[in-house]
């Protein structure tokens, strides 16, 4: 019985050596082969600078007002999402797509598009992001019609609507302005909407979004580049006020003073003049910045009260007081420069 016992033993020490025999081709903590090798990375097909810039393309720290690229890669009924590189797809919604009033995203963006985005929050609680194209192209319109007003550019925009103080164009997007007293037109101005007009920059102030632009100062610099001081042209009385009348000369309009309707003094230009009555005027001043012709027609005055008694020969002299207008003119013109050459000598 103890023969069987101590065989029994003997066994399990015998099988005990066999599971822990340590093969001889292992090697042994202080042999250098067991140490992990140093990888040798000149030959993984880029370099550790390169490596490291491809992970700063990766970078995540995006803040509101940064302008980033990003893919379109889904379209939805209310939206699109956008992948700039961060952790979750960015959204943007259908109103942020353009400056322009769109009725779907498809007119602005297709599937796989590149293009930049305005980053307009930070990321919400599920980490995603909101963006803008309407912010991009708000900030370019800006800067655009701010080059066109310092190069005092025409620019023809469509009136869209008109409202009591005016009417309402687009340029470059934005909404424009232009007041009722810088409309030049015979046309009620509830028939100007889908007009295009002539138009120059009055206002141009993003900060408080304004911009004012004048129908006007675009026609009579058209004119103006046709016109001089001292000719004589035919007008139609279109509106008379208790300061002067205005005179339509050829689409635009020109200011005849009360001061200079006759030497003479009269009450109110309603006891000289008409609507509708046709004359021969004088230009005496033309103010491109303002806008503004002013005409006379005492200037073109045979005798002194001539327009209060007899008007026909203002009109029937009306060149020839302009040719003596102009020769008074030069003459004054030399004159002042004699003086400026007598000051300079004496100087």
């Amino acid at each position: 019985m103890n023969n069987s016992a101590d065989e029994s033993n003997s066994s399990k020490e015998e099988q005990k050596d066999q599971d822990f025999d340590i093969p001889e081709e292992v090697p042994t903590a202080d042999d250098p082969s067991s140490r992990v090798t140093k990888r040798d990375f000149n030959g993984a097909g880029f370099t550790i600078d390169e490596f490291a810039s491809l992970l700063s393309k990766y970078d995540y720290n995006f803040k509101p007002g940064d302008i980033v690229n990003g893919t379109v890669f889904a379209l939805e009924q209310k939206g699109a999402m956008i992948d700039i590189g961060a952790k979750t797809a960015a959204y943007m919604p259908l109103q942020e797509v353009s400056i322009n009033r769109v009725e779907g995203l498809s007119e602005v963006l297709q599937p796989s598009e590149v293009r930049e985005f305005f980053i307009m929050s930070e990321e919400n609680e599920d980490g995603q992001l909101s963006l803008s194209i309407r912010r991009i192209e708000y900030q370019r319109a800006w800067e655009r019609v701010r080059q066109l007003q310092k190069e005092d550019a025409t620019i023809f925009s469509e009136v869209f609507a008109t409202n009591r103080g005016g009417a309402l164009v687009r340029v470059e997007g934005l909404r424009g302005f232009i007041p009722g007293s810088h409309i030049s037109t015979r046309k009620a101005k509830e028939e100007l909407v889908a007009d295009f007009l002539p138009l120059k920059f009055l206002e141009v102030d993003e900060e408080r979004n304004r911009l004012v632009l004048s129908h006007r100062r675009a026609l009579v610099e058209k004119k103006m580049n046709r016109l001089e001081v001292g000719e004589v042209v035919i007008g139609t009385v279109r509106g008379i006020k208790p300061y002067g009348a205005f005179i339509d000369i050829g689409g635009v309009s020109g200011l005849l003073h009360i001061s200079e309707i006759s030497h003479e003094h009269i009450e109110t230009p309603h006891t000289v003049l008409n609507v509708n009555d046709q004359m021969k005027v004088m230009i005496i001043d033309l103010d491109a910045e303002r806008g503004r012709i002013s005409l006379s027609t005492k200037a073109l005055e045979p005798e002194p009260g001539d327009m209060l008694t007899d008007s026909q020969k203002v009109f029937d002299k009306a060149e020839e007081m302009a040719a003596r207008y102009k020769q008074m003119l030069l003459e004054q013109a030399e004159e002042d420069d004699d003086q400026a050459g007598v000051s300079l000598a004496e100087a």
